[in-house]
């Protein structure tokens, strides 16, 4: 069936021209069809889930009783209908408080405590209380001169005149360093 054009056909290529037409319709009407089914083929997507507030929601009834058929459709009407912001409940989250693992005034972080032997006062240096991962590098010193009470908390490393100890574990470690033949303790609290 040729479609109605404002000119009419003429010639003998008239009922293939009006058919060309047509083909070209068809093919752009299923060319849309086409393009429309393709967004239809996706999977709709659903609301995430939300908590309904506890004063909304209907009591389950305990036992069947014969209910009015008006009251149903109160009760569906009631729970799709957003609350009042006013008698929504608040809701408040107790959580215990973390470890603390700030440093404190008393006690340092994981940080590098240097003590220069050649400049500092081994009898001056106070008792240190450090973070596990703390490193406490002694600088100046010679091998052997550096030993500790707690060999299982701590890890030890000499290389080029500087001794590092980190702190591996939580405890009390008692650090010997020698000095001028003079061993000075120093005691690392590890938390």
């Amino acid at each position: 069936m040729p479609i109605p054009t404002s000119r009419p056909a003429q010639g003998p290529g008239a009922k293939r021209a009006a058919g060309t037409g047509a083909r070209s319709a068809s093919a752009a009407l299923l060319l849309l069809c086409a393009a429309l089914a393709g967004c239809a083929a996706e999977p709709p997507v659903a609301p995430l889930p939300t908590e309904a507030p506890s004063s909304v929601a209907a009591p389950a009834p305990s036992a069947p009783t014969s209910a009015p058929v008006s009251s149903a459709p109160t009760t569906s009407t009631t729970v799709t209908r957003r609350p009042v912001e006013s008698s929504r409940p608040t809701h408040t989250r107790t959580t215990p408080p973390p470890p603390t693992t700030e440093p404190t005034s008393a006690c340092q972080g994981a940080v590098v405590h240097v003590i220069d032997v050649a400049n500092d006062e081994l009898a001056l240096v106070p008792a240190l209380c450090v973070a596990t991962g703390a490193v406490l590098r002694i600088e100046h010193i010679g091998p052997g001169e550096v030993t500790n009470d707690s060999p299982d908390l701590v890890e030890q490393r000499y290389e080029a005149g500087i001794v590092q100890i980190r702190m591996i574990r939580p405890g009390t470690v008692v650090v010997t360093i020698v000095q001028n033949g003079t061993p000075h303790d120093i005691t690392v609290v590890v938390r």
